[in-house]
C-alpha cells in the first residue's frame, strides 16, 4: 500500500538527484560555447581521458551503436576536433584521437567550467561554502560506493 507521505530518506535522495542534475545541466549550458551535442562532448571527453580508440571501442565505452558513434565522429572530424590514424597493429582499423584544436577546446571548456563554478561558489556566504566543502567529501564517498 502506497501512502502520500514520502520517507525522509527517499525525499532526500530525490532532492539530491534533482539538484545534481540541475547543476550538471547548468555547467553544460555555461561552457558549451562550441554548440556541440552531449554525445559529441562525451566522446571528446572519453578520448581525452583514454587516448586514441577505435570507433567500436569508443561506441562500447559510450554505450551506443557503432553506427551512431560513426556519425558523431564524422561531425567532430569535420569540425577539426578529431583525427583518424591507422591502427599500429591492425591495418584494418583506424584509431581516433583528439587534434590540437580538440585538445585546446577541451582545455578551454574545463577552464570555463571551473571559472563559472568558482564564481557561483564565491557568491555563497562562508558558512554555506563550508557546508558545500563538507558535502563534497560525502559526494565523493557516494560515488565510490
Amino acid at each position: 500500500m502506497r501512502t502520500n507521505q514520502t520517507h525522509p530518506l527517499e525525499a532526500t535522495v530525490t532532492d539530491l538527484s534533482l539538484a545534481m542534475g540541475q547543476l550538471l545541466r547548468r555547467l553544460r549550458q555555461e561552457v558549451n560555447t562550441a554548440g556541440l551535442s552531449w554525445s559529441q562532448m562525451s566522446a571528446l571527453a572519453r578520448l581525452e581521458r583514454a587516448g586514441p580508440m577505435t570507433t567500436a571501442e569508443l561506441a562500447r565505452a559510450e554505450a551506443v551503436k557503432p553506427q551512431s558513434m560513426g556519425a558523431t565522429l564524422a561531425d567532430l572530424e569535420q569540425e577539426g576536433l578529431i583525427e583518424r590514424q591507422p591502427h599500429p597493429t591492425d591495418g584494418r582499423q583506424m584509431l581516433v584521437s583528439l587534434t590540437a584544436k580538440g585538445i585546446e577546446m577541451r582545455r578551454k571548456r574545463s577552464l570555463a567550467k571551473q571559472a563559472w563554478l568558482m564564481a557561483a561558489v564565491a557568491k555563497l556566504d562562508p558558512a554555506e561554502q563550508q557546508t558545500l566543502l563538507s558535502a563534497v567529501a560525502l559526494l565523493k564517498r557516494l560515488s565510490d560506493a
